[in-house]
């Protein structure tokens, strides 16, 4: 049951969160010299005039094919790392949360690769337009292995790996404090709020713990939609970046991350607990604290990877 309550929860913040990445990702490749949009608000209207509110949900087609398998590994990793390490403690949440984050780069990698393509096409154009280079998620991967093989379909495998491992272990253990440190009991009339809040702000405190990555793993997985690629490699990418931005292009996009974080947790967590309580009426939570299979399920964020 944490497993299908994972799922859904995981599903939900998709479809909350899924029009903050698209203007994120958008925010975050856009050419310095000629930038289409002014800031979040902008973007965000632009694409809607532009490309109708459709226009905000490409792309998720291939983090929703994947929550079944990200959730799987997470959960999976989490749940057999914690019992490992015998004691439910933020060190250990750190611990199991980093490795977990690690494993499961294997299925979000690709996944995050299709989003950001299907993300980036059609960018600045009328909605009438017909010129699409991918038609759906899974067209878009394997057109990406047809030109590049195994090695394309995996761009910003690095990237990815150096962002969610930390990102994960930070989100277990702020998670692990915030639930301590409010202290909500099953009969609190505020325990779904608690453990909203802890959600959200875990997930805002992981992003910002990993957002620079986030951005250079954005402009890699989105180089060479047009055929022609800019960035050798993830120096490459952070020196030609650094010298024509400056260092605030690592705060590109930031604002409509942050935006999306906490409902997606929040979403998230919402689901994950009125499943398991809706399933489990006999049983409740000694605490506000889900076990750690729980913690695994509020991990989905396309970002998702999971965050």
């Amino acid at each position: 049951m944490d497993f299908v309550a994972g799922c859904l929860g995981g599903a939900a913040g998709v479809l909350v969160g899924h029009p903050f990445d698209t203007v994120k990702v958008r925010l975050q490749v856009q050419s310095a010299d000629k930038p289409l949009y002014r800031g979040t608000l902008h973007c965000f209207q632009s694409i809607v005039r532009q490309e109708s509110m459709l226009g905000l949900y490409k792309g998720i087609g291939s983090p929703m094919m994947g929550l079944t398998f990200i959730n799987a590994i997470v959960f999976g990793v989490q749940g057999n790392t914690m019992r490992l390490l015998g004691q439910d403690t933020p060190i250990n949440q750190f611990l199991a949360g980093a490795a977990a984050g690690a494993i499961q780069c294997i299925i979000c990698c690709p996944i995050e690769l299709a989003k950001t393509r299907m993300q980036m096409q059609g960018t600045g154009e009328k909605k009438s337009s017909t010129r699409k280079v991918y038609k759906n998620s899974l067209d878009c991967l394997a057109r990406i292995y047809q030109r590049e093989g195994l090695w394309g379909v995996n761009r910003g495998m690095v990237t990815t790996l150096i962002r969610e491992t930390p990102g994960f272990g930070v989100y277990f253990l702020s998670y692990d404090v915030l639930t301590r440190s409010l202290g909500c009991e099953p009969e609190d009339p505020y325990m779904i709020p608690k453990l909203l809040f802890a959600g959200g702000m875990s997930g805002i405190t992981s992003w910002l713990s990993t957002y620079p990555v986030d951005v250079i793993k954005s402009r890699l997985q989105a180089d060479g939609v047009g055929g022609k690629f800019q960035y050798s490699g993830i120096m490459d990418c952070t020196r030609k970046s650094i010298e024509r931005e400056g260092w605030r292009v690592f705060t590109r996009g930031l604002t409509s991350t942050l935006l999306r974080a906490f409902p997606v947790n929040a979403a998230t967590f919402a689901t994950v607990t009125l499943f398991l309580m809706y399933v489990r009426q006999e049983e409740g939570p000694k605490d506000c604290e889900p076990a750690p299979q729980h913690h695994a399920a509020l991990q989905q964020q396309v970002q998702p990877s999971s965050l």
